[in-house]
């Protein structure tokens, strides 16, 4: 397919990396939004010293302003984004009865809302170019919930709900909406947690290890080619079996 315009929020993590790299491989031309710069560019010189070329655009997704903001320079950087990959994503775990307001909506703002503050302002876009991907990363945890994450589970169940009714809205419009639900995934923040912690989580894991950033990455760009265009509105499990449903 010809080269595309995508924006991975969150693109900096562990999972966000893969995803831009998958896509950079694909030949799209790839961008996603920092909040602290030095952080970002040590990123960026990083993956250009493998061979890649990720623009940068400075935004807090949380926010509407920003999200807008960062369409509009990703945008005049890049081109009309026609791929976007609600990615971004934070925990402030703890059980629901000692849950702060705070830990609450920091969470919600920045895994759900997010796809509002970004969504907003590529759809209409899409919708006059005839053509767009809009793919979430969820979670395990928003269809099985998880002790101590009312707050994330809450979160990423909400994206499934807005991928479902976006997909309705828009598929006449030839864009596509979809999600990925990862589960435990060996990045820094996983493989940081104690050990015995680990192997708890992976005993609970049918395939018996846990899952790659590059297998997420893969999900992801099985949903953006033409072959891909009669699928709207799916969830796409990445769990190694560790939840499964219809």
């Amino acid at each position: 397919m010809s080269a595309r315009v995508a924006l991975v929020t969150g693109g900096t993590g562990g999972i966000g990396t893969a995803i831009c790299k998958r896509l950079a491989d694909l030949g799209h031309k790839v961008a996603t939004n920092y909040r602290n710069e030095d952080k970002a560019r040590a990123w960026q010189r990083k993956l250009q010293a493998e061979g890649y070329e990720i623009a940068l655009a400075r935004g807090d997704v949380s926010l509407p302003e920003d999200g807008q903001a960062l369409v509009r320079e990703v945008e005049a950087q890049l081109g009309p984004v026609d791929i976007l990959v609600n990615n971004a994503g934070i925990t402030r775990d703890t059980t629901f009865h000692k849950m702060t307001y705070q830990q609450w909506n920091e969470v919600i703002r920045t895994n759900l809302d997010s796809c509002f503050n970004v969504t907003r302002p590529v759809i209409e876009g899409m919708r006059a170019r005839k053509w767009g991907r809009v793919i979430q990363i969820a979670s395990i945890n928003g269809q099985k919930g998880q002790y101590g994450q009312a707050n994330y589970a809450a979160a990423k169940a909400g994206m499934h709900g807005f991928t479902i009714s976006l997909a309705q809205e828009n598929a006449k419009f030839g864009i596509t909406v979809n999600t990925v639900s990862p589960g435990y995934i060996g990045t820094d923040m996983v493989m940081a947690v104690p050990e015995e912690v680990r192997n708890k989580i992976v005993a609970q894991i049918p395939l018996g290890r846990l899952g790659t950033p590059e297998e997420i990455a893969y999900a992801v760009a099985f949903f953006i080619p033409e072959e891909a265009s009669w699928i709207t509105g799916a969830n796409l499990s990445a769990n190694g079996g560790q939840y499964m449903g219809w």
